[in-house]
């Protein structure tokens, strides 16, 4: 692999820690490298360091005496990820050490080759005394933020090591089966003659798991829209709202799009599909076109109906409301760098504005699904319970999913089943 990817996926991860989205940052940096192979580990590389940053952060604290964080923020990064490859991807020695230091020559700073050389000899040296040191405290412990780790404990007590950890490891990858051009089993048979392993699990009907993650453009099919990447736990979304065609149905915060064109596989319903940012909407479009998908996609925010809704009631309603993403921190994990607890309160807020925005536009009789991302209580339990309690005439429906139950609704913990953490509420309108 070539020291560019490293030297990339230096100056990405400074540039994620210092804000930036890992997604984008990473869409912008792997367009610079043609080779797959060097896509990979420069995703690898800025994966793991995101998901790892709290912790050798912290032990380059007591490894240098002039710290560069501020300074020298890409070489910082830079030593963050020589920790991880030794630690994490468990590379060879002498091959992380020896790539390490090549790379500050290609980030043209070869005057700190030597001294990275010799900050990771010595972490080699001291490796079991400094991890030691680094697993007496929570945050370095599990490379998590303590405002998460105690509102997880006080959320989930009997479960809160078992989030952690499967936290800090990576996703595997879903497929869902884009019924509309072909089944399931027609696509894993193409799956399994291109050499890829893959598991349809039975309480998913559209789903494939793969044995490992790979480039998904590279997949049969990919172009011809025959699938679709989206993590099992999403997948329930279209299923509980129960579509029927003729449906006139709102998916309320769109983009991406996946749930949207579960959505239109599903029943022959009549979809707007409607997001506040209009600079997320050519990917959605993009994505139902790939897909042979039709909906009317608009520009609008959900709070201020006046602006996008002509009046007529829908019979379905999905609300993936803006949440904390703590659910889905093993495929984002910039989520622990960039989130914070007095984010919630706002997230909270909006949330709660959405729903009293969007239950008059449902018609007597219809379901609305609230859902999210998230694992915690605040957003979940409390707000879907709080939410039902103001409107009358508002009936909770078991999603039957074999989930925790969690308020009126049931929630998935990270890495359950495969699956990310996510919460569904479901809500009959009688009045």
């Amino acid at each position: 692999m070539s020291a560019d990817a490293r030297a990339l996926a230096a100056q990405a991860l400074a540039q994620v820690v210092a804000g930036k989205s890992l997604r984008a940052t990473f869409a912008a940096f792997s367009a610079k490298l043609p080779d797959a192979r060097d896509r990979a580990l420069l995703s690898s590389l800025l994966h793991e360091g995101a998901r790892w940053w709290l912790r050798y952060d912290a032990a380059l604290d007591g490894l240098l005496e002039q710290p560069l964080r501020e300074r020298e923020p890409a070489l910082h990064a830079l030593l963050v990820l020589g920790l991880v490859q030794l630690e994490i991807l468990r590379l060879p020695e002498y091959a992380a050490v020896a790539a390490t230091v090549e790379t500050a020559r290609s980030l043209r700073k070869p005057k700190f080759a030597s001294l990275i050389n010799a900050v990771l000899r010595r972490w080699l040296r001291e490796r079991d005394t400094r991890n030691g040191l680094l697993d007496r405290e929570a945050p370095t412990r599990h490379a998590h933020p303590q405002w998460l780790i105690d509102t997880l404990a006080g959320n989930w007590p009997r479960h809160v090591d078992a989030i952690l950890s499967a936290n800090n490891a990576q996703a595997p990858l879903w497929l869902r089966v884009n019924r509309r051009r072909g089944t399931r089993a027609q696509l894993g048979t193409r799956l399994q003659h291109a050499g890829i392993e893959a598991t349809a699990p039975e309480h998913l009907p559209d789903a494939l798991l793969l044995a490992r993650s790979v480039d998904v453009t590279s997949l049969p099919g990919y172009a011809y829209g025959a699938f679709s990447v989206q993590d099992g736990a999403a997948q329930f979304a279209a299923p509980l709202l129960d579509l029927h065609d003729g449906q006139r149905v709102l998916d309320a915060c769109a983009a991406p799009g996946g749930k949207s064109a579960h959505i239109l596989e599903t029943a022959a319903v009549e979809l707007l599909a409607l997001d506040r940012d209009a600079a997320r909407l050519p990917r959605l479009r993009e994505n139902l076109a790939r897909l042979g998908l039709v909906a009317d996609v608009r520009a609008g925010d959900a709070i201020d109906p006046n602006s996008w809704w002509d009046g007529r009631p829908f019979d379905r309603i999905l609300l993936d409301a803006p949440c904390s993403a703590t659910g889905i921190i093993r495929r984002q994990p910039d989520v622990k760098l960039h989130r914070r607890a007095t984010d919630i309160a706002r997230l909270v807020k909006a949330q709660s504005r959405l729903f009293d925005a969007l239950w008059p536009m449902l018609k007597p009789g219809g379901r609305l699904v609230y859902a999210t991302c998230s694992v915690l209580a605040a957003e979940n339990a409390q707000q879907f319970d709080a939410c039902l309690r103001r409107h009358a005439g508002a009936r909770a429906l078991p999603a039957g999913l074999g989930w925790h139950a969690s308020g009126s609704g049931e929630q998935n913990l990270p890495g359950e089943a495969g699956m990310d953490g996510f919460f569904y509420g479901i809500v009959e309108k009688h009045n």
